[in-house]
């Protein structure tokens, strides 16, 4: 059995969405928390999670005991407004999430291809299987930066490759990304896919029919077995 089911949880709006996943998040962290003494969370970026990150970050939990990272970042500066982890730091890493340890994935290589041993490095230091991970998907069928028609695209949805960072290109500036492959990011308890709209409640009609991974790469996402995926939306 996989996850690719055209069901989802549905929300009346995008805020009841976000209130509804900050409160599990928050639930499966402080669980994580009382069984294992750390809990991990992987976000990805995009405006669709800002308002889940403001509510979140005002959980109560011991988020020192909390590790955030993410699941693709776009290679540009940490302080440039495209980056997701400016995102986070914005809007995530407040009030008590603010002592909650980040671990970004840009890094000083000149390209995401030269870049991606060392930042999957950085996730040596995150707990895993991570407790919740976050993916948003694009009107393309892209999550994290897997993007279609990517040139490392096949690479990245291999399912026996083990798991690590790729490079990629996004078909939109800026297009050097770096993404965590699909290995990794079923590395974890719970994947979540965030999506509102009619447009992106079509695309994910479409991906939950037939055809190629690579054409729609959410479908890698949605085919496994592997990982729990649940979908929540929100006109």
């Amino acid at each position: 059995m996989t996850n690719a089911d055209p069901a989802a949880q549905r929300h009346a709006d995008s805020e009841s969405l976000s209130r509804t996943l900050a409160a599990q998040i928050a639930a499966s962290l402080l669980a994580a928390i009382g069984a294992r003494g750390t809990a991990s969370l992987v976000v990805s970026g995009g405006r669709s999670p800002i308002r889940l990150f403001e509510l979140l970050r005002d959980q109560p939990l011991d988020w020192s005991r909390v590790c955030i990272a993410l699941a693709d970042e776009r290679w540009v500066a940490p302080e440039d407004a495209a980056s997701n982890e400016r995102l986070v730091r914005d809007h995530l890493l407040k009030n008590g999430a603010a002592a909650a340890r980040f671990l970004g994935l840009k890094n000083a290589a000149p390209t995401p291809d030269l870049g991606a041993v060392s930042a999957w490095e950085t996730f040596a230091r995150v707990p895993r299987p991570f407790d919740t991970v976050v993916l948003g998907m694009g009107d393309d069928g892209h999550t994290a930066s897997l993007f279609p028609r990517s040139p490392n695209l096949p690479s990245a949805l291999n399912r026996g490759a083990a798991a690590g960072c790729v490079g990629m290109w996004s078909p939109e500036p800026p297009q050097p990304r770096l993404s965590l492959n699909l290995t990794a990011l079923l590395d974890s308890r719970r994947i979540v896919l965030m999506i509102s709209g009619e447009a992106k409640w079509r695309t994910y009609a479409a991906a939950c029919s037939a055809g190629p991974e690579t054409e729609m790469p959410v479908r890698a996402v949605l085919r496994q077995s592997r990982t729990p995926v649940d979908v929540m939306w929100a006109p």
